[in-house]
């Protein structure tokens, strides 16, 4: 979910550029809590008065005499952080940390079009900030670090609405042979080496890529030109999928293991299908029957033998 810094910003008092000085010391003693004024122009803030600075210049051996009497666009900052209210609070504190060290704890202002909506201080935008890094890591695969199910849910409903979808299902075959032989932390190091192939053969071709958990990843696309893509990444994997093989089940191209019956044959290596489910021929109603369309197809997928690409097409496409 998106979060806004218009949703967190307190409303701040606000002054002309001609106002005395002595205005800004009684608001901020009326307001022990109050760390910034604005100063705006016609409602859009051009300047912002922290107290520490404040009284940094009015504290000063002649600081009393020389501005209480005077305007405050003797001391006002005239460049602060501005922000509009839709920016997200995860890219404001990410200018707010890139500012000069001297104004690095200064408020953010924030405007609603051209006019002063209220400020954020530092403390409470990287508490937010801290809160929706949580937020969103509890969305994500621990594993891998893609995008869990909260999320492909709702990518697959937004993709009902679309023109144009494109749901492709990755799938790594014999998987449970490899990880059994191997050990799990073999297995989870083929997973995550399997979750960047697919992220950068698919990022050319744009589409939000997930890992729905186990061997199995998603990508939803809001157009069809997804065939590129696959073939970059099933080739990619069928060329380095060598590297997590011994010597000797890279000759007899299986190992032996146990299948889903529980008796012990040779089981081919690890192989990679996708199956992709379009809106190019029929309509969906439901993301259930996007995942019945893709069941079928998957089954089909486990029939050839290798790598492959089925789709609503009358031919499986075959990567030896």
């Amino acid at each position: 979910m998106q979060h806004n810094v218009g949703e967190i910003c307190q409303s701040i008092p606000h002054l002309a550029p001609s106002t005395p000085c002595e205005c800004v010391d009684r608001i901020f003693k009326q307001n022990p809590g109050l760390q910034g004024i604005a100063v705006t122009e016609d409602e859009y803030p051009v300047a912002l008065i922290m107290r520490v600075r404040f009284y940094q210049k009015i504290g000063t051996l002649y600081g009393y005499t020389l501005y209480m009497q005077r305007p405050v666009k003797l001391v006002m900052d005239r460049a602060p952080l501005v922000v509009d209210a839709e920016c997200p609070i995860t890219e404001v504190s990410k200018q707010a940390m890139a500012r000069d060290e001297d104004k690095l704890y200064d408020d953010v202002v924030v405007t609603s079009g051209n006019r002063l909506c209220g400020a954020v201080s530092v403390r409470d935008l990287l508490l937010h900030f801290a809160e929706i890094m949580a937020e969103t890591a509890s969305y994500l695969n621990p594993l891998t670090g893609l995008p869990g199910n909260v999320n492909i849910n709702e990518w697959l409903k937004k993709s009902m609405t679309l023109e144009q979808f494109s749901v492709l299902y990755f799938d790594l075959d014999y998987f449970k042979a490899y990880n059994d032989t191997y050990g799990f932390k073999e297995g989870d190091r083929l997973i995550q080496w399997t979750a960047e192939i697919i992220s950068g053969g698919m990022a050319p071709a744009g589409g939000l890529v997930g890992h729905i958990g186990g061997d199995d990843f998603i990508v939803v696309m809001d157009h069809h030109q997804y065939s590129e893509g696959c073939r970059t990444v099933l080739r990619a994997f069928d060329e380095t999928i060598h590297g997590f093989y011994s010597e000797s089940h890279l000759t007899k191209q299986s190992v032996l293991a146990e299948n889903r019956l529980g008796k012990y044959e040779e089981i081919p290596l690890v192989s990679l299908s996708v199956s992709v489910v379009t809106n190019r021929y029929r309509k969906f109603g439901s993301i259930e029957e996007i995942s019945a369309e893709a069941a079928r197809l998957k089954k089909r997928c486990k029939q050839i033998k290798g790598s492959c690409l089925i789709d609503d097409s009358t031919l499986p496409e075959v990567f030896a």
